[in-house]
């Protein structure tokens, strides 16, 4: 039980630690933090849950009535739409109370006895943490192999089931991705092994059932490189793929043949990005190939694949991003960004037809989804936007007629999609560039300048934050909250030029966007600097980090969850995980120009004896990606440095890594605790 007499911050004790790089000396008081082994870190991370619990007792309550509020909107009982693959139809269920899914299947017909795959409620029992992944079933139909995480560290384990008796194999891999890919043989089993302390995914193996030994089969020799292995659509291949954050490689070999060798389908160049898919004899292959940085759709014939060989088929377009393909026998799919928004473009091959989906709204997204089959004229696409719940949906190519299979249900009974007001809104950076907003809040709200408002973002890695719809947010906008996503650079909303110019030394860009956002939605009276409130996670965090170092002034309150904001040293430690990967998105500290850079705008590098806003800071015990002394030495150094009283907590989970709590409903106790913080701060008590 936490000690609510504990009214005053935990101060770290400081040790310090001399770093040097490039001639250029820092001192790290709080560099001790960075062992996990460390009693005295784990004593001072359980003393500022305490301290947390204490300063947010008398929300309690009102934590509580949140998570049951949101908890209330969603269909416990749900189920998800079957998909037919290879002779059965899959489901994924939820049961009213408990926190995990349930896999079953139906030979045929849906109305064939269900057949129990998993039932990861009771596979949790005991368990604090619990993640089942990498679902493959074996092509005869008969075993099924998957990776489980019990830690939340991201490191899983594979097992393999018979699906006839029911018995668990004694196959047993640890240190993997949790995923893996069946050879048409039915007893060879293709997975990506992990280093066992930089968690990078380096090893491909051959595992045949049965037996002890596992076959090596692929080691990527490039740090900066990780590798995957997956089975082509068409069934008819195994396929390596080796990535990095520019580069791509992929190895190819007859899912009929496990015991052959991989062929390079054609060889790294860096800088050169692509992707495959197989189908009627040819490789499709998107690629940013002759400069085309939207991409372009090319093909080549399955026996000549490569680049020499690669011919045209959709070319590039300069206002247009290639996302995604699905291929079907008589139609091509291309999901597209166009000016921001989701595109799902439908081709015959014969090119007797050319044409979009139709979507009306600005602040949507829209993506294919479960399309397992190529002989099929049904294309399953999902919807949804910031006003209106998820739907999936069956569109007949052919016919143009579409059935809706699916719509998210908000229950309660309040909810009416009306009642939400959506808007895309452009700010204007410092460089001039239009910066696009996505905007939702309740109808009949006044721009006076008195709303608080919370600003999402995340901008790094090309990934783009879509306008999305979500339960858990109504429970701020119907207390008059409204809710911003700010498309920042160093996503691709915008096109991978977006992307480009949000990171190595661009990076800046992402954070003075954010702020030329906040600066408009003030000076637009959406809101005030009284009443802003921004927040993000993981490389969002380190967003966080910069802005409130740059313009603190502008936010009431800040909420950074599992927050990167130790940038310098964690890019010179190649021996934390995922560093060496992350080079092409940041740069390689150990070169001048970018060690600089990087120093320049680290949030933990860059406090400063001033006031800050308001701040609630999250991380997780067993982070992979960002680990747990990253947050906790940054609130040790705010709370040394600044000079306001405002709240400053850390709130760790021990039992959990980068995605939070496992659990449905216990991930919805963590949002309740983040409103319950923004909500007091506004003095909204019920």
């Amino acid at each position: 039980m936490a000690d609510t007499s504990l009214k005053n911050p935990p101060i770290a004790k400081q040790v310090p630690h001399k770093l040097e790089k490039h001639g250029d000396v820092r001192i790290d008081n709080y560099f001790w933090m960075a062992n996990r082994e460390n009693e005295d870190i784990i004593n001072h991370l359980k003393t500022e849950n305490a301290y947390y619990d204490a300063m947010m007792a008398h929300t309690k309550d009102f934590q509580k009535d949140l998570f049951e509020e949101m908890k209330a909107r969603i269909k416990e009982d749900d189920e998800s739409v079957p998909y037919k693959y290879n002779g059965y139809w899959y489901i994924t269920k939820f049961e009213k109370g408990k926190d995990y899914p349930i896999y079953t299947r139906k030979k045929e017909t849906l109305e064939a006895e269900e057949e129990l795959l998993f039932d990861c409620n009771k596979m949790a029992e005991g368990h604090s943490y619990f993640k089942l992944v990498g679902i493959s079933i074996s092509p005869d139909n008969t075993t099924v192999s998957y990776g489980l995480d019990v830690t939340g560290r991201r490191n899983y384990t594979i097992y393999v089931k018979d699906l006839v008796s029911g018995d668990i194999k004694k196959d047993q891999i640890e240190y993997t991705t949790g995923s893996s890919s069946w050879a048409n043989d039915n007893k060879t089993l293709f997975y990506t092994k992990k280093d066992e302390k930089t968690l990078r995914s380096f090893q491909i193996y051959k595992h045949k059932l049965g037996e002890t030994e596992d076959q090596l089969v692929f080691e990527e020799g490039d740090d900066t490189f990780g590798v995957a292995v997956y089975k082509s659509k068409s069934r008819k291949y195994i396929i390596i793929a080796c990535y990095s954050t520019l580069t791509n490689e992929y190895h190819v070999l007859s899912a009929d043949n496990p015991d052959g060798k991989f062929k390079v389908f054609s060889p790294r160049v860096r800088g050169l990005e692509y992707s495959i898919a197989h189908y009627n004899g040819d490789f499709y292959v998107l690629t940013n190939k002759d400069k085309s940085a939207n991409f372009k759709l090319m093909k080549t014939s399955e026996t000549n694949t490569n680049i020499s060989n690669w011919e045209d088929v959709i070319p590039h377009r300069a206002e247009t991003l290639i996302e995604n393909v699905d291929i079907f026998k008589d139609y091509l799919v291309l999901s597209e960004r166009t000016n921001g928004l989701n595109q799902i473009r439908i081709l015959r091959w014969d090119g007797s037809e050319d044409y979009y989906l139709p979507f009306a709204s600005e602040t949507y997204t829209a993506y294919t989804s479960t399309n397992v089959d190529f002989d099929i004229e049904i294309l399953r696409y999902s919807y949804n936007s910031l006003n209106t719940p998820a739907s999936v949906i069956d569109f007949n190519m052919r016919t143009k007629s579409q059935m809706v299979l699916k719509e998210q249900e908000v229950l309660g009974g309040t909810f009416k999609k009306e009642n939400y007001v959506e808007e895309r809104l452009w700010a204007t950076a410092d460089d001039g560039t239009k910066i696009p907003m996505s905007v939702v809040y309740k109808k009949g709200l006044k721009k006076d300048g008195n709303n608080p408002l919370l600003q999402y973002a995340y901008g790094s890695y090309g990934s783009t934050v879509d306008p999305y719809f979500s339960t858990i947010r109504l429970s701020l906008l119907d207390r008059g909250f409204i809710y911003v996503i700010s498309h920042i650079r160093g996503g691709e909303y915008l096109g991978r030029n977006w992307y480009d110019d949000g990171k190595l030394l661009k990076k800046k860009n992402t954070f003075t966007d954010f702020i030329a956002c906040s600066i408009h939605l003030i000076k637009e009276r959406y809101t005030s600097s009284q009443h802003l409130y921004a927040m993000g996670g993981s490389a969002g965090g380190l967003l966080m980090g910069a802005v409130i170092n740059e313009a603190p002034e502008l936010y009431n309150g800040i909420i950074a969850a599992v927050p990167f904001v130790d940038v310098v040293t964690t890019m010179l430690d190649d021996s934390i995980p995922l560093t060496t990967g992350e080079y092409d998105e940041w740069g390689n500290p150990n070169d001048r120009l970018y060690y600089d850079y990087m120093k320049s705008y680290s949030p933990y590098d860059n406090i400063q004896a001033k006031d800050y806003p308001n701040m609630l800071v999250t991380a997780g015990l067993h982070d992979s990606q960002v680990q747990y002394w990253e947050p906790a030495k940054w609130v040790a150094k705010l709370r040394e440095l600044k000079t306001d009283n405002n709240k400053l907590f850390l709130k760790t989970n021990m039992d959990a890594g980068h995605g939070g709590a496992s659990g449905r409903f216990e991930s919805l106790k963590e949002d309740a605790e983040e409103f319950a913080f923004l909500l007091d701060l506004e003095g909204i008590t019920a």
